[in-house]
Order: C-alpha cells, then structure tokens, then sequence
C-alpha cells in the first residue's frame, strides 16, 4: 500500500495534525509527518513533493493556518491528489485558511476539509488509497456501516422519548 505524507507548515499545527495521524494509523497506513512552509521552506516543500511519489506516497496531507498556501505549493509540484487542511488562526478563526486553501488556480486542484478537520483528510486519503486496495475498502465500508447503526440506535432512543411526552 501506498504511504501518506502529512505536511504542516508549523509545529503549532500539530495538535491538529495529530488527529490525522492516528486515523492513519488506525487503518494501518503508513505515513510520515514533517514540518515545512511555504513561504519559510518553500524549496523544501517543493522538493518533498516533486519526490514524494518516487518515495511512494499516494497521497499528501497538507495543513496550514494563517495564510495557507502549503497545500497549493505541494499540488503545484506533484500529479499525486493533496489534500489541505486548513487550520484555525488568530485573526480570523480559520476562515482564512479556508479560503487560501480552498481557492486554487485551474489545474492546481486541492481537496479541502474543514477547518481543523484532520480526522476527514485521513479518511480521505484513506478513501483514495482503498481504490486499489480492497481490504482498506472493507474497512472503510464497516466505519460506514458502524456510523449507519449508531444513528438508528439514537433514533430508536429518540423516539422511546417522544412517546414518553
């Protein structure tokens, strides 16, 4: 199975970046994790994602707050599928982030969560890596079907309350 790359413009995004993480880990993907920016590193960044399939990684987590341009930086320098994560800042509770991830040019495309949603770029990534991996897809669709019971089951309970009005 192909690796994930998580990348994080700052050590503050960690503990965002670290929900990431253990959903990878939990679907027993492999994955790396490294501090790079786009505008402090932004060769390192540049030559991580040109090798980054030749290392291969499927996929490439990107997460940045603030101005945001990681996730753009790594899509311009790979054909693998990015996928940023814009994190919550200062000044405009992530809303920034949002936009300068969300927001590419044509040809530079860039899947994007929510703001802080590292859990979701996980499954994701896990999600376009289950494409050639059937055993990954089996387990993707057991999550689905978990979360499918667990809505009926607070339905069911639900509607035990209503009865009781």
């Amino acid at each position: 199975m192909k690796k994930v790359a998580i990348i994080m413009g700052s050590d503050s995004d960690f503990p965002v970046v670290k929900n990431a993480a253990a959903a990878l880990k939990d679907y027993g993907i492999e994955y790396e994790c490294h501090v790079m920016s786009a505008h402090r590193s932004p060769e390192m960044a540049a030559e991580y994602a040109k090798n980054a399939k030749a290392n291969g990684f499927g996929v490439i987590i990107c997460a940045a707050g603030m101005a945001a341009h990681l996730a753009g930086v790594v899509a311009a320098h790979t054909t693998l599928p990015v996928i940023g994560i814009p994190c919550k800042g200062a000044n405009f509770d992530g809303l920034d982030a949002l936009l300068a991830t969300v927001q590419m040019p044509s040809g530079i495309p860039v899947a994007t969560v929510a703001v802080d949603g590292a859990k979701n770029a996980a499954i994701l990534a896990a999600q376009m890596l289950a494409l050639s991996d059937e055993g990954l897809a089996k387990r993707l669709e057991d999550d689905k079907r978990k979360m499918l019971d667990g809505v009926i089951a607070k339905d069911k309970a639900m509607q035990e309350k209503i009865r009781e009005i």
